[in-house]
């Protein structure tokens, strides 16, 4: 609605004063003073009140302009609480987690998701009978629940988990599950950590591209990006420890490539008579004996996979036994099937 604003004491068009023109009698109730105003002298005030219409509407006005006021800070206060909070959602069922995500300013970089995840990346030291593993995890508690593979830590009778700081902590296994390669362990007394984000691997497309952050042969925080190769791959992995799949160890005999099957072909080794199959992602990103159980990430900083299973194809020399390296083909266990699993590692489940 237009109003047209006059100076104080100015009437509106709509009220039309013709009716009173300066020539007509008035009545007597304006007093002598104006008696005979056609005649001459000083015009007659009008008979009738000063409209309110002006004065109702500036209290509308004004109602108006604190509501639009109050929106704006209300906005500005939920922006401000969705940043202070990184978008992330508490600790609960579920498997949501806090964590800490990339800054929008370096979003798409690796540089950036490096910057932001690797404080939540930890080396895993695993001793058992059989020789020393060394896997990844990724940490998702503050204070010190760590996702692995179920591969790096089984058998394990104790086992060492160092920070991207450097400190070093004592940890027990507190549930796994062999038949989707997860374990979920605790640190002793850790308290204040980094953690990650989990993301939503049902959002991934074929060409995005993914960050892979472990600790390939003893080498912590190592960085290799790439993209995503495939979806729902069908990966058959040995369930635990044996003297077939070598766990990831890098004990010199050879033996320290986990192996896998895939397309009815068996890679790095003899998977064994205990193996389980389940639904990969692919990626082209490094992976290297150590990155077990190590991150795959998306742009946003978020965890998209648990890195499970590489080929690592034999060095040429005759004898030697050796990994060669990666090829480009490395899978990762979906973060929903992480998410959906949580709970029940959380509660102590050994299946």
């Amino acid at each position: 609605m237009t109003e047209n604003l006059r100076p104080s004491g100015a009437h509106s068009t709509d009220q039309d004063p013709t009716p009173y023109g300066y020539g007509t009698a008035y009545d007597s109730s304006y007093g002598s003073a104006y008696d005979g105003a056609a005649g001459g002298g000083y015009p007659p005030p009008p008979p009738y009140a000063p409209t309110n219409k002006h004065r109702a509407k500036r209290p509308v006005a004004l109602l108006a302009a604190v509501a639009i006021a109050a929106g704006v800070i209300g906005g500005g206060t939920a922006a401000l609480v969705g940043q202070l909070n990184g978008g992330s959602g508490a600790t609960g069922s579920g498997g949501a987690v806090n964590g800490t995500t990339v800054s929008q300013s370096s979003k798409g970089t690796v540089a950036g998701v490096a910057e932001a995840v690797s404080p939540a990346i930890v080396e895993i030291g695993a001793a058992s009978s059989a020789g020393k593993s060394t896997g990844s995890g990724v940490v998702i508690t503050e204070d010190g629940e760590i996702v692995t593979n179920n591969h790096v830590i089984s058998g394990a009778q104790q086992i060492q988990v160092t920070l991207s700081t450097g400190k070093t902590y004592t940890a027990d296994v507190v549930g796994t599950d062999p038949d989707k390669d997860l374990a979920l362990i605790k640190l002793r007394g850790a308290s204040g950590l980094k953690t990650a984000t989990l993301g939503d691997s049902s959002q991934v497309k074929v060409g995005d591209q993914v960050v892979a952050i472990g600790s390939p042969e003893g080498l912590t925080g190592t960085v290799t990006s790439g993209i995503v190769s495939a979806l729902d791959r069908d990966v058959t992995v040995a369930k635990d420890d044996s003297d077939s799949s070598g766990q990831d160890r890098g004990n010199g005999n050879g033996n320290d490539r986990w192996p896998f099957e895939f397309g009815g072909q068996q890679f790095n080794g003899d998977t064994g008579e205990e193996t389980t199959t389940y639904k990969a992602l692919q990626t082209d990103a490094s992976l290297n004996p150590g990155n077990s159980g190590g991150a795959l990430i998306n742009m946003d900083g978020e965890i998209i996979g648990i890195n499970s299973a590489m080929y690592a194809p034999s060095s040429s020399a005759a004898g030697s036994g050796s990994a060669a390296g990666s090829v480009g083909l490395g899978f990762a266990i979906p973060v929903n099937t992480l998410k959906a699993d949580l709970d029940a590692l959380r509660a102590g489940n050994n299946s």
